[in-house]
């Protein structure tokens, strides 16, 4: 009975970790459609962009694009993306760790009585 019990749940965890990228594909950041074109001005507004590269879990060579919270994923191949990434790689700022900074602290001096 144990052993019924055992070999059923390898079973269901290899079915799992083979079909959780198709079950949640949100949970992997990888773009799995990229766009061969990219519309005029797009690249002004861009905050930041990442580079996904086609090893490990991410299958396409992409450039991510962030614009405003969005995501978008267009071709590395793109002579305008190369271009603008080879020119604005130092002027986009990257995202900062959120350090929690110390506040300074006021020392009071104690004033002595008059006697």
């Amino acid at each position: 009975m144990d052993m019924n019990l055992v070999t059923l749940l390898a079973i269901l965890t290899v079915a799992v970790s083979q079909t959780s990228e198709t079950l949640f594909p949100g949970a992997f950041n990888c773009c799995t459609k990229i766009s061969d074109e990219i519309p005029k001005g797009i690249l002004r507004r861009v905050e930041r962009f990442e580079i996904q590269k086609a090893d490990g879990l991410c299958h396409l060579e992409a450039v991510i694009l962030y614009i405003e919270g969005k995501k978008f994923c267009v071709s590395p191949r793109i002579r305008k993306v190369k271009t603008w990434m080879k020119k604005n790689k130092h002027k986009i700022p990257r995202k900062k760790p959120h350090g929690r900074r110390q506040r300074r602290t006021r020392i009071m001096k104690k004033k002595g009585k008059k006697q």
